[in-house]
C-alpha cells in the first residue's frame, strides 16, 4: 500500500483537526461479525453457533447482512463448550466457511478457551487464517457460567472462575512471529492504555507491518470502562498508520458501534460479545447484529465495506485463502 492509501484509511481518529479533513470522506466500514466465544454456548443464547456445520451457517448469514471479515472460536466436537486444539479442527471450520462465503476475511481467535494452553492457542494458525487475534495485555476475569443443562450436548453445573491468562512480552512476540512467519494479519486487541506500550514494542520488533490492524476492546472486565473518554484516550495513544477496529461488550455493543462509525472507525458485532438484540431481548442470530451495524453505517453515510475493499484498507491478498 503506498503513502497515499494509508492516509486515505489511516489518521489520527482523536485529533480535531484530523477528523475534519477526514469527515467527509471517511472510508468504507469494515464490519466484523465475532459470531461466537470461547466460553459461552446455546446455554446463554440457542442462536450462539457451536458446531463447525452451525458455525459455517451463522457466518454465512452474516455474510450476506454485510460482514467482510468473520472472528471464530473453534469449539471441541467431544466438550462443545470447550475451545479447539489441533488445527485440523479448524482446519474443519475454515473449510465450510470458505465453502459458504468465497471471499470473506477468515480471522481465527488465539484467545482460547477456559483451560488453554499457549500452545493450544497458536494451533489455529496452521488452519491457513487471513487474519488471527493477538491479545497485547493479560486477561483477568471473574464469573459465574450458566448451568448447561440436558437436552444440550456436554453438559455441566453451574461453574465459577475466577482466572488469569498471563500473556507477557515474550509470548505476545512469540505469536506475533509465528503470525508473520506464515503470513497471517495480527488483529492486536487491547483492553486499556497498557496495550499501547506493547504495540510499539511489536513495531520496534518489525513483527507487525502497517497499516497495522487495531481492536479496543470496551467494557470486558479489567479493560477500560466503554465511555467516549476512555476511547479517545486509547486512539491518542495508537501508533501512525493505524486502522481502528472497536467492540463494546454486552449492553456496550450499539453505543460503541455507533460512536466507531461516527469517527471513522471500523466495528465488531456478534454474539460472542453480546447475546441480546434489545434489552431483555435475545438476538436471534449473528446476522441480525450485523444487519443493525450495518444499517447504521448507511444511516451515518458512510458506505458498508465489502470483502474486496477491506482486503484493500488492510494490504491483505485479493485472492481469499483455501482449505
Amino acid at each position: 500500500m503506498n503513502l497515499n492509501e494509508l492516509k486515505e484509511y489511516c489518521w489520527k481518529y482523536a485529533d480535531t483537526y484530523d477528523y475534519l479533513e477526514h469527515v467527509m470522506k471517511m472510508p468504507p466500514c469494515i464490519i466484523v461479525c465475532a459470531v461466537n466465544g470461547g466460553v459461552q454456548g446455546k446455554e446463554y443464547n440457542p442462536a450462539i453457533p457451536e458446531t463447525a456445520d452451525e458455525v459455517a451457517e451463522s457466518v454465512y448469514g452474516a455474510y450476506k447482512a454485510g460482514a467482510s471479515m468473520v472472528h471464530i472460536h473453534a469449539r471441541n466436537p467431544e466438550k462443545l463448550w470447550g475451545a479447539a486444539t489441533k488445527a485440523k479442527l479448524w482446519l474443519e471450520v475454515n473449510s465450510k466457511v470458505r465453502e459458504k462465503c468465497p471471499d470473506i476475511i477468515i480471522n481465527n481467535t488465539t484467545g482460547g478457551g477456559l483451560d488453554s494452553t499457549m500452545e493450544d492457542r497458536l494451533s489455529c494458525l496452521d488452519a491457513n487464517p487471513e487474519v488471527a487475534s493477538l491479545n497485547l495485555v493479560p486477561d483477568m476475569s471473574k464469573y459465574k457460567m450458566k448451568a448447561r443443562d440436558p437436552p444440550l450436548l456436554h453438559p455441566h453445573p453451574e461453574l465459577s472462575f475466577d482466572e488469569t491468562t498471563p500473556f507477557s512480552y515474550e509470548n505476545i512476540s512469540h505469536f506475533a512471529r509465528e503470525m508473520k512467519n506464515r503470513g497471517i494479519k495480527p488483529e492486536m486487541e487491547t483492553y486499556h492504555p497498557g496495550g499501547a506500550w506493547v504495540i510499539n514494542d511489536l513495531v520496534q520488533q518489525e513483527l507487525v507491518e502497517k497499516p497495522y490492524w487495531v481492536q479496543t476492546v470496551m467494557g470486558y472486565q479489567t479493560s477500560s470502562y466503554p465511555t467516549v473518554e476512555n476511547v479517545i484516550h486509547l486512539l491518542k495513544e495508537l501508533p501512525e498508520d493505524s486502522i481502528w477496529l472497536c467492540s463494546g461488550i454486552g449492553p456496550h455493543q450499539l453505543p460503541m458501534t455507533t460512536f466507531a462509525i461516527i469517527l471513522g472507525g471500523h466495528v465488531r458485532v456478534g454474539l460472542e460479545d453480546n447475546i441480546y438484540y434489545n434489552r431483555g431481548e435475545l438476538a436471534k442470530s449473528n446476522a441480525q447484529l450485523v444487519e443493525r451495524a450495518a444499517r447504521l453505517t448507511k444511516e451515518l453515510n458512510r458506505e458498508v465495506a465489502t470483502p474486496t475493499q477491506a482486503r484493500k484498507m488492510l494490504g491483505l491478498s485479493q485472492k481469499p485463502s483455501q482449505y
